[in-house]
């Protein structure tokens, strides 16, 4: 591995000047004196601290992992041929064909953002989520908080890690093993397409091996896959909600685009309110301190 060339941090800067607040989802209040996003507002979408990311782009921290680059590349919006620039001044090869891609390009990033009612999650082939919207992040829990290595949903349903722990109870209402049965034929499908890609068999082999579930699935699951479903989700604060989850595939990308929705009218979706209002918080009406 080589140092970050010294154009890394440069392309950083640049980017992020270029890049609009309102298109990341950020609102636009006050006087700012750059046009572009802020330092900490890039740091958040990437789940980088804002220390580590002036250190980049001052080249004061050298050899950004591919993970970290990648989360720039979708923070700063880039298009592919930039995210290809991106990796090469990190020391970093972009990724090769036959791989599955971490790209989202730009235009489901803004639909995303100003969806923002809806709980939206991009997820790739593999099922590894790799962005979200605010409303994602009040109905889930943050994701930010899981290291990007293990924010997968095969993870978080036959494995013992942190995805496994951070995900809230969620019921389909076409069973719970048809569900889970629909997400190892996605795998399988996937490993079809990209039968070289690393990250995708040292998921497979390690699930196969570490979960007898997933292995008897891996075993017999048929090729229904996952792409509609009503789900139950148990929230800490405002409870249950009942709520279609649609799957949407973007073309030529070869993601997953995760919604949820509710009837306009239905208690569940008075609850999505609420959790639009209170980015899924706590909303204490007495003293402070009380529960």
């Amino acid at each position: 591995m080589v140092s970050a060339r010294p154009g890394f941090g440069e392309l950083l800067r640049t980017w992020r000047d270029r890049l609009s607040p309102l298109d990341a989802g950020f609102a636009v209040t006050g006087s700012r004196r750059a046009p572009g996003l802020r330092r900490e507002e890039l740091a958040q979408l990437a789940s980088l601290s804002v220390d580590y990311l002036l250190r980049l782009e001052q080249g004061r921290a050298v050899n950004p992992s591919p993970q970290v680059v990648a989360a720039l590349a979708r923070a700063l919006q880039l298009s592919r041929a930039e995210r290809d620039q991106l990796y090469r001044s990190a020391g970093q090869l972009p990724p090769q064909d036959g791989t599955i891609s971490d790209h989202v390009p730009a235009g489901i990033q803004r639909l995303t953002t100003r969806l923002g009612d809806i709980p939206i999650g991009v997820f790739t082939a593999d099922w590894s989520l790799v962005w979200w919207n605010s409303m994602w992040t009040a109905l889930h829990g943050d994701p930010a908080v899981i290291p990007a290595p293990e924010r997968n949903l095969a993870l978080a349903l036959f494995g013992h890690g942190a995805a496994c722990a951070a995900m809230r109870p969620i019921r389909s209402e076409r069973g719970d093993e048809a569900f889970a049965a629909s997400i190892v034929a996605d795998l399988k499908d996937a490993l079809t397409r990209y039968p070289t890609d690393a990250r995708l068999n040292r998921l497979v082999q390690d699930l196969r091996e570490g979960s007898p579930g997933f292995a008897h699935l891996w075993a017999t699951a048929t090729t229904a896959q996952h792409v509609t479903d009503r789900k139950t989700i148990i929230h800490p604060e405002v409870g249950e909600l009942l709520l279609d989850c649609d799957v949407l595939l973007v073309p030529g990308a070869d993601l997953y685009m995760v919604t949820y929705t509710a009837a306009a009218t239905s208690p569940d979706a008075g609850k999505l309110e609420l959790l639009r209002v209170t980015g899924g918080r706590a909303v204490h009406t007495g003293p402070v301190g009380t529960a």
